[in-house]
């Protein structure tokens, strides 16, 4: 910073010029979740230049390493516990030590979200407020628009009704640091060109979970009047923990590149993509598609049951509306959580077939 402007910058400018510099070993670790602050206030800081030595970002824990937290009692859960309840708290370790591995994913949902004390009950209003102090509310809206599924921020203006500017964009960029948020810009696949607009998404799976099925009953929660009999029996149920799964898929996307024979391979870029109906042109939607310069993958992200044989013409026929370049190659793959029909292997028709389990280290549940 040119001069010293008061507060917390200008005391530790001025502290570490004439104190913490005379002590060749010292470390000084700043840390925090107030990402948007600590980027303006010191990494991006003129006063800070040349002072410091790493800025490290701390990310979900990769899938693998989550159902460490559980010990030898992981391998005796299920698949679809594993996946049903890391699809409501990411790779959070603060959730993940919240778990108890000896019930099901049914009952550590419900303690955790829907019991008066549950520590997920309120931790996103709390961390919220926490973190954006007075422009908690609007960011707020953002994330309830999101929830409804990826936007560009001309759409996401529209929702609240005002244009899109400056306070949209720092609104979005600071969710975007605080890892709210994901914008999915990527490349164009049949051109090979950077897209036009990017999209929003809402990426952190607690905070899409607590919007969708927490906060609308927060009163009857908070009162211990919020019974059920399952949780499956609620609106929405299947449908949204798919889109979970998926969201949760996509957040470890790098994971997957062994998988996927691209190991070492340097990734353009790995997205969901969207391309929407102009004149007589059908749309299309992949759930994720992985980007290098001479192939594409087209992955289709399923928590399903049961998986039959049609999910092949439903990727088929994303490819077939995706015009890729005659240089590149397009490739079709499958991660999935569920039971699939023998005969999708014995098709071929996929490049890859990736089982979560694959995924979350558990190669003996393959």
């Amino acid at each position: 910073m040119g001069k010293h402007d008061g507060g917390f910058p200008g005391d530790l400018k001025i502290t570490w010029d004439n104190l913490f510099k005379k002590h060749p070993h010292l470390i000084l670790v700043l840390c925090g979740s107030v990402s948007a602050w600590i980027s303006a206030n010191i990494l991006n800081n003129t006063g800070f230049v040349g002072r410091i030595s790493r800025d490290i970002v701390l990310r979900e824990l990769p899938l693998r390493d989550c159902i460490r937290f559980w010990g030898e009692k992981a391998s005796r859960m299920s698949t679809r516990d594993i996946v049903d309840v890391l699809s409501v708290t990411g790779g959070v370790p603060k959730y993940l030590e919240e778990i108890d591995p000896s019930v099901s994913a049914n009952e550590n949902i419900k303690r955790l979200c829907f019991r008066p004390s549950g520590p997920l009950v309120h931790d996103f209003t709390q961390i919220f407020s926490d973190v954006f102090g007075e422009s908690a509310d609007s960011k707020r809206e953002i994330l309830r628009i999101l929830g409804d599924g990826a936007k560009t921020s001309q759409a996401i203006a529209e929702c609240m009704g005002t244009e899109r500017g400056g306070h949209i964009a720092r609104n979005l960029e600071e969710l975007e640091l605080s890892g709210f948020v994901a914008r999915d810009s990527g490349l164009n696949p049949e051109t090979g060109g950077r897209a036009r607009q990017g999209r929003y998404r809402l990426a952190d799976n607690y905070t899409r979970f607590f919007l969708r099925f927490i906060e609308p009953h927060l009163p009857e929660i908070e009162a211990g009047r919020f019974s059920f009999a399952s949780l499956d029996s609620l609106p929405g149920w299947e449908s949204t923990l798919g889109l979970q799964f998926e969201n949760l898929v996509v957040n470890h996307a790098m994971e997957l590149m062994p998988f996927l024979h691209l190991d070492g391979i340097p990734i353009l870029y790995a997205a969901p993509y969207l391309k929407k109906r102009s004149g007589t042109g059908a749309g299309v939607q992949i759930d994720l598609l992985v980007q290098t310069r001479r192939a594409i993958f087209a992955v289709e992200i399923k928590r399903r049951r049961e998986i039959g044989e049609e999910i092949e013409d439903e990727v088929a026929g994303k490819i077939a509306r995706i015009h890729t370049r005659r240089d590149v190659s397009i490739r079709a793959a499958l991660v999935f959580e569920g039971r699939l029909a023998p005969v999708i292997r014995g098709n071929a028709w996929f490049d890859a077939i990736i089982p979560i389990d694959l995924l979350l280290g558990r190669k003996d549940s393959v």
